[in-house]
């Protein structure tokens, strides 16, 4: 058993007494989603058979087909396309937003620059990739207001009649803000239809889902997207994503994922069925032992002198847990240490490299089941200033204090702290 310092055991004893209040709250979400996952499997009548595989075209895969019934009602969706093709979150968006986009529309992300890896799916205007500029749909974006709010005086400077897609990232992504909850993005569509009423409203929900009573497409959202290897995957689906929301615009990112005219008819699901079903079971109840972990650690960090958003006592809208702290050294430490943590890959070293799609080197730790799977413990960053670390995920809330205490500890041995 690793040993840590009698300071680091008084901490945690601390930070846990601190807390009780905040994870009896987790305790209330967790049991309305996962009552509420369990009456949707309940109505649509899911059965073994719906886990059988299919091959080929797949064409009348009941599985899929009760699937697709099954997330658009626990999303409040009129539709939704879940499938393990979806290579990541990106892949997922990216579909969504060429499903509805056409050549003179434009895509105006309101929450300031969305997450890393979409700028090269926005592009730049004959940048040759297949952008969405290189079919001449424009974007613009509107920086948040210095408070972290929307800017409503751009936004409703910026809406034009080539405005199609409104973009909202719910997450803070690598950005020092609160992320969005679902009653704020409820504003927001709200505020953009009195503005645009035709305007289709699209959320990026990554790291979002089950983490409050409610999801965006419940309160007025057209279109919204995710990846299965983060929150709604419950750690067991291997792959893929899901798109949901309003019918009409399902169906067109549907025919984007395969081909016009075929859309969601066909698709063999690759023996996923059964994974992807059971993960979205257990997705509440693991989503809530991953926000747990971050109340933790936002307690504990803050006892070490570091800045934490949200704090401890703020309420959760996603997985995440930033840390501001005071140079790359701390950073990497804090990074190298959630890897020592980990059941898998615990002897490698995360580096800083330049990771595919990212603009800065990116030091990540992902001892992870699933590579990449975030509602996993893991943590990142880009090696830019301010230093910030992101922290996500945690099957178990043990294991998140576990990460916690070993990436302090690692701090402390590197005197660092």
């Amino acid at each position: 058993m690793v040993t840590f310092a009698d300071e680091l055991i008084q901490w945690k004893d601390t930070a846990e007494r601190r807390i009780e209040d905040q994870l009896r709250t987790v305790d209330g979400i967790v049991d309305h989603n996962q009552w509420k996952v369990i009456e949707a499997f309940q109505r649509h009548q899911v059965s073994d058979f719906h886990f059988a595989g299919s091959t080929g075209y797949a064409y009348n895969d009941r599985g899929r087909e009760v699937l697709d019934l099954v997330y658009a009602d626990v999303f409040g969706a009129e539709a939704a396309l879940v499938r393990p093709h979806f290579a990541s979150g990106t892949h997922t968006i990216s579909t969504a937003l060429f499903g509805v986009l056409r050549p003179g529309d434009e895509l105006f992300y309101i929450t300031g620059r969305p997450y890393d890896t979409l700028h090269k799916v926005i592009g730049r205007k004959g940048d040759g990739t297949g952008s969405l500029a290189d079919f001449g749909i424009t974007y613009r974006e509107a920086a948040l207001a210095a408070s972290g709010d929307v800017d409503w005086e751009a936004v409703e400077a910026g809406i034009s009649g080539s405005t199609k897609v409104i973009g909202i990232q719910r997450s803070r992504g690598y950005d020092w803000r609160s992320s969005f909850t679902v009653e704020q993005i409820g504003e927001m569509v709200r505020r953009v239809k009195r503005i645009k009423p035709d305007v289709i409203v699209f959320v990026d929900n990554c790291y979002g889902e089950f983490t409050e009573e409610i999801e965006p497409t419940q309160v007025g959202v057209d279109l919204m997207a995710g990846s299965l290897i983060k929150n709604p995957g419950g750690g067991i689906a291997e792959t893929g994503g899901y798109i949901c929301g309003r019918q009409a615009l399902v169906d067109l990112a549907a025919y984007r994922l395969t081909a016009p005219g075929i859309g969601g008819e066909v698709g063999a699901m690759l023996g996923a069925t059964r994974g992807i079903y059971q993960g979205l079971f257990l997705a509440p109840t693991l989503v809530g032992q991953a926000v747990k972990g971050s109340i933790f650690a936002a307690a504990m960090f803050e006892q070490a002198g570091f800045e934490s958003k949200p704090a401890w006592n703020e309420k959760r809208t996603d997985l995440i847990q930033a840390i501001s702290f005071t140079g790359p050294d701390h950073l990497i430490a804090f990074v190298q240490g959630i890897q020592r943590a980990a059941a898998v890959d615990s002897h490698v070293v995360p580096e800083p490299w330049d990771m595919p799609g990212y603009e800065h080197p990116v030091i990540m730790a992902a001892g992870t089941f699933i590579q990449g799977g975030s509602l996993e413990l893991s943590a990142d960053a880009p090696i830019r200033e301010p230093y910030i670390g992101y922290m996500q995920g945690g099957l178990t809330y043990s294991h998140v204090k576990y990460g916690v205490m070993m990436a302090l500890q690692t701090m402390k041995n590197r005197k660092l702290l």
